[in-house]
């Protein structure tokens, strides 16, 4: 079994990438410093809950992947869409309505 701190910097590095940010990028959406992003990804740091807390909502990541890591997931493509959507605000939703509105209609 992985321990916590192997398995949250191996689930960040995962989102990340994931959602095509760079180190910097998701550094600079939780208000931390890159080297302060690398250590988490790469040699083990520990967050605070705080910047716990943005890494997940900011990554869309299941808060049970990072605190149950031995719960076997079954994650959809639905459910990703569905926290991604969390993050958006009342625009984006419009904009993402229309889109699969249009999507549907061809």
């Amino acid at each position: 079994m992985h321990s916590y701190t192997e398995t949250l910097g191996q689930a960040i590095k995962k989102a990340r990438k994931r959602n095509n940010l760079t180190i910097e990028a998701l550094a600079d959406r939780v208000d931390v410093s890159e080297r302060y992003l690398y250590r988490i990804e790469n040699e083990n740091k520990k967050p605070s809950y705080d910047v716990l807390y943005k890494l997940i909502r900011c990554l869309s990541i299941s808060a049970d992947s990072i605190f149950y890591p031995e719960k076997p997931t079954k994650e959809s493509e639905i459910e990703d869409l569905v926290r991604m959507l969390h993050n958006c605000n009342e625009r984006d939703i419009e904009i993402i309505k229309a889109t699969v509105k249009a999507m549907i209609e061809l």
